[in-house]
């Protein structure tokens, strides 16, 4: 049997037509994306990305008017991990941990609480990022300034898992050179 030209031509023409077909389908906006109707799932995700950045936004205004969020805002179980080198680099398991062993060692050595002061904050679902800049006065009377990015995984309304980026140079020196404050 010999293949003719024309006997190739309804071969290549129709496996031309289905590869067209296929791209078609594959890449074509759906009609609800083409009239810009939202979807259910749309509004869902929205809705959540929207209360999470709320939950966390509202946080950060009360722990810059001196109150104590961290209890409400973070969840007992948390996975707090701190990114980088140093003694306070690694992940602490549960609020308690966290705050044992990571927070108490800088916080008893400032004259009062961090001040936040948020550069942004950015949502998308249940993960929530917040930039932000630190200050505080350590017991020494020097002046701490840290620059914060903390990835928070939220559940329920609150943060399950976070990771935290900072100046962890920055943080050793207060915890070096300072004495805790007498309880």
């Amino acid at each position: 049997m010999s293949i003719t030209r024309s006997s190739v031509r309804p071969i290549g023409i129709s496996l031309a037509a289905i590869i067209a077909s296929a791209l078609v389908a594959i890449t074509a906006p759906t009609a609800q994306a083409q009239t810009g109707a939202p979807t259910r799932v749309d509004g869902q995700q929205t809705a959540v990305k929207t209360r999470n950045k709320a939950i966390v936004q509202a946080a950060f205004e009360k722990w810059r008017a001196g109150g104590d969020v961290f209890g409400e805002l973070l969840a007992p179980d948390i996975v707090w991990t701190i990114h980088g080198s140093g003694s306070v680099a690694g992940t602490y398991y549960g609020l308690e941990d966290f705050t044992r062993r990571a927070s108490a060692p800088l916080v008893s050595r400032l004259t009062g609480p961090i001040m936040p002061e948020v550069r942004s904050i950015w949502a998308d679902g249940d993960v929530v990022i917040v930039r932000f800049a630190g200050s505080a006065t350590t017991t020494s009377g020097a002046p701490y300034r840290n620059q914060f990015v903390w990835i928070l995984q939220m559940k329920g309304g609150r943060v399950v898992e976070a990771e935290a980026f900072l100046d962890l140079v920055a943080y050793q020196q207060v915890v070096e050179n300072n004495e805790p404050r007498a309880r």
